[in-house]
């Protein structure tokens, strides 16, 4: 048989950064073995499930062009099933009733964890022949517990962490069915995974205490045993378990902050992951080419936002140019978005010069929307750190620098207005100033863009035209003389 993996994710909350790296290393490996990947929703929690939930998972799982072979199934609807399967061990002697009081379960683990660890079955050992069934058969509430075998070890070859060993001992008789007669998770994953045919089990590392009880249960039932997989647990910065203290964890949040789908499957498959190369940025193709469980590490990985923003900036530089432009026309305010547009239909060209320059330096589609800005408009917001960097200290001679450059400018020809063009006469202006190009530089990005920051300067130059340049170094001028006067 094929390899069969799955994705199990419970409706009570949205698809995380942990969740949505388990789905990609089991659909990676489903990709690259020729296999099948399986989606169920672990929906038996009734009062935290919820249909919100759902959706959010199957959007953020499409979002991350993570499809599945199979499903989605539901839990829930093999409710059935999994009773069955309690009542099975129990006829078969491999469970028995527990009429043990909640209440006094945990004043005996209070008292003596030790022995709490077995005291369900000691009641149950000190009940008369047939008076569990009776007691049932009136109408007691009271669980049913698995029989956890003792004296012996629980093993398996973990596909990631190698031979692992669990004493029986020190598992408790585990409850398989509620007294309300619903499953527990155990039984209820045991009893799905081996109803999907499920091969190969990979999972996070929290679940790795669980592995010991469903290997019995699988033994108990008679299921084949599937091989396991425990991934490392995913950390934030300071070495904690991520959590919402470190930011966006569900991965419907970084859609909404610009980040492309590949960057975030990139980012994801290097943590607790290395393709055994010197490579980061990877295409969907390039991982599952690469991917094996191999090199699944088996120490924790560390959540490093500035390592995705730095892949997703990589990946924005790969994107075709009319996908990028539709992507970055998505996530523009309402009032550039029209002169967007009309941009693209007068001069295609000359709009995409422009993404193309703005992505160099983004990191997300968010950066190459706010960037496009001063492109769009016909009045720019001149930020303040700027100019008091660079206009305010010595308005005058800002003031006289930019007017002088735009009256060499001006004298160019349309043919003329290259960036080579531009810094040699730029430069051959500081040099009869007898002062040094960024003395010139700096003032003329804050005129343009309005901000201390931007692409090269003659890159800008060129892609905002000679009128839209021309026009504002004149605003520019203007703008400080009149601060100047107003301040006098």
């Amino acid at each position: 048989m094929s390899i069969r993996v799955r994705f199990a994710p419970s409706p009570t909350g949205y698809l995380h950064v942990g969740g949505a790296r388990t789905a990609l290393f089991n659909w990676l490996l489903a990709r690259r073995e020729g296999g099948r990947f399986l989606l169920r929703i672990e929906d038996t929690d009734r009062n935290r499930s919820s249909q919100e939930m759902v959706d959010a998972i199957l959007e953020g799982m499409s979002w991350l062009g993570l499809d599945w072979d199979e499903g989605p199934f539901f839990q829930g609807e093999g409710v059935e099933r999994h009773r069955a399967d309690a009542l099975r061990l129990l006829a078969e002697g491999k469970a028995y009733r527990d009429f043990t009081a909640p209440e006094e379960l945990a004043r005996i683990r209070e008292e003596d964890p030790d022995g709490a660890t077995r005291y369900p079955r000691r009641q149950a050992e000190a009940l008369a022949p047939g008076e569990a069934e009776e007691r049932a058969a009136a109408g007691e509430p009271h669980a049913i517990r698995f029989l956890v075998p003792d004296h012996r070890v629980v093993e398996f070859d973990d596909r990631v962490h190698g031979r692992t060993r669990f004493p029986a001992e020190a598992i408790e008789d585990l409850v398989i069915l509620r007294a309300d007669g619903s499953p527990t998770y155990n039984l209820a994953v045991v009893s799905d995974d081996a109803f999907m045919n499920i091969t190969l089990v990979m999972r996070g590392d929290d679940h790795l205490s669980n592995t010991p009880k469903q290997i019995l249960l699988y033994e108990a039932l008679g299921y084949p045993v599937p091989e396991f997989a425990h991934l490392p647990l995913i950390l934030g910065p300071d070495g904690k378990r991520l959590s919402k203290r470190h930011g966006a964890t569900a991965v419907g949040d970084y859609e909404g902050q610009g980040i492309l789908p590949e960057a975030m499957v990139n980012f994801l498959a290097l943590l607790g992951w290395s393709p055994g190369t010197d490579q980061e940025v990877m295409s969907r193709s390039e991982l599952v080419a690469a991917f094996s469980l191999d090199r699944v590490v088996k120490k924790s990985a560390v959540f490093d936002a500035e390592k995705l923003r730095w892949l997703n900036g990589q990946h924005l530089n790969r994107m075709d140019g009319v996908a990028l432009a539709s992507l970055v026309l998505d996530h523009l305010e309402a009032g550039l978005r029209e002169p967007a547009e009309a941009a693209m239909e007068t001069d295609p060209a000359g709009f995409g010069a422009i993404l193309d320059l703005l992505i160099t330096r983004a990191r997300s589609v968010d950066d190459v929307a706010m960037k496009l800005r001063p492109y769009l408009v016909e009045e720019i917001v001149y930020d303040p750190g700027a100019v008091k960097k660079h206009w305010a200290k010595r308005p005058d001679e800002a003031a006289g620098h930019l007017e002088a450059l735009r009256e060499r400018l001006q004298g160019l020809e349309p043919g003329e207005w290259t960036e080579a063009r531009l810094e040699e006469e730029l430069r051959g202006l500081a040099e009869e100033r007898g002062i040094g190009a960024g003395k010139l530089i700096h003032p003329l990005r804050v005129a343009l863009v309005g901000e201390a920051v931007s692409p090269g300067i003659f890159e800008v130059l060129v892609a905002m035209g000679p009128d839209r340049s021309l026009a504002r170094m004149a605003a520019g001028v203007q703008w400080i003389r009149r601060q100047v006067a107003g301040n006098a």
